[in-house]
């Protein structure tokens, strides 16, 4: 959870997890399935605890979305939807996901001892007050820059944007701290960012394209028809579209469902009545859910490059099954309970 709160990086938190805990577990004989699936998805965290990418891309195409409902409604308004509301949204969902993991391992503690073996009384018998200095001298440093990020936006005191560069030059100073800043480090950085950065734009220019065509031959209107016209209404239409989503993430990445999906579906949504932080906090959770389904989630990928080989990709698939139930758990529970995004918007704004 720190790092996702730090980094909001799936593949950086799940190699690095690979890397310490997964050899440390597997020493403690606990059981592979279990290891491998709770680094998998405990680094996909990092696309619902803000800072989050995903929130990052989906504030701008559910903005967009937004107000082209509006338009279609005849409502003219000059309200849209930011980042930092999403960020709001998605901080109690995503602190609950977090408690699922957990109840869910003590779970298997408790009822598969041998799943997850607890250290022996000789190893625990540490100094406490050594350990904790050292724990503190660890946590400290993130805990800081995690701070300065998401308290600025909550704070009202610098945007999303604005936040993010208090970000790189908080990681900046933490790494002078550590000396691990140099010239080279710097330059490998800002390459990896414009080529991402670039990969990204391109594919919102093919996506704008795709959807300015597709409208341009009604095509959003026919979709308008089918979930109007689905049995249940708004209950039926979401839930068709969240299906679609996640069946999707099996074989697509999370930005191409954002800029190509969210687009078309986003404005007809949004027309029913539903509030758009709730719905952007829903696509948010189902897309994490496509880092972990097989065969391309991204983040099975990333623990099989660093996993020892004794570690099969059918260990890492079956270790990540009962997360992804978790995961659509708290879907399921979200939908049930809209306030758990809704309400924390609402304290923050005063409204």
């Amino acid at each position: 959870m720190l790092l996702a709160a730090s980094t909001g990086i799936v593949g950086a938190t799940v190699v690095t997890m690979g890397l310490l805990s997964l050899p440390t577990m597997l020493r403690r004989n606990y059981d592979p399935a279990l290891a491998a699936g709770t680094i998998c998805a405990s680094g996909t965290l990092g696309q619902i605890i803000p800072p989050s990418i995903v929130l990052v891309l989906l504030g701008d195409v559910l903005s967009s979305a937004y107000q082209q409902a509006q338009l279609d409604m005849g409502i003219f308004s000059p309200d849209t939807v930011s980042v930092g509301d999403l960020f709001i949204g998605a901080l109690i969902p995503g602190l609950l996901l977090v408690l699922l993991y957990m109840l869910y391992q003590i779970g298997v503690a408790f009822f598969k001892p041998d799943a997850a073996p607890a250290i022996p009384a000789e190893e625990r018998e540490q100094n406490s007050a050594a350990l904790w200095g050292r724990v503190v001298k660890v946590l400290l440093p993130p805990l800081l820059l995690i701070l300065a990020v998401l308290g600025s936006i909550l704070g009202g005191l610098a945007t999303p944007t604005e936040a993010s560069s208090v970000g790189a030059v908080g990681a900046m100073l933490l790494a002078a701290s550590q000396r691990q800043l140099n010239f080279s480090t710097l330059r490998e950085v800002m390459q990896n960012t414009t080529r991402v950065t670039s990969m990204v734009f391109l594919i919102f220019i093919g996506a704008a394209v795709f959807s300015l065509v597709f409208r341009g031959f009604e095509g959003d209107e026919l979709i308008t028809d089918l979930l109007s016209d689905l049995p249940g209404g708004v209950f039926s239409a979401v839930l068709i579209v969240m299906l679609v989503m996640f069946l999707l993430g099996f074989i697509l990445d999370f930005i191409e469902i954002t800029f190509v999906v969210v687009p078309i579906v986003g404005p007809i949504l949004l027309a029913m009545g539903l509030d758009p932080v709730w719905l952007g906090v829903m696509i948010a959770i189902n897309l994490q859910t496509s880092f972990l389904t097989p065969p391309f989630g991204f983040a099975l990928f990333y623990l099989r490059g660093v996993a020892p080989k004794e570690i099969t990709t059918g260990q890492i698939y079956r270790g990540v099954a009962p997360f992804i139930a978790i995961q659509l758990f708290m879907l399921g529970l979200l939908a049930w309970q809209p306030g758990l995004a809704t309400w924390l918007p609402k304290v923050v704004y005063g409204e």
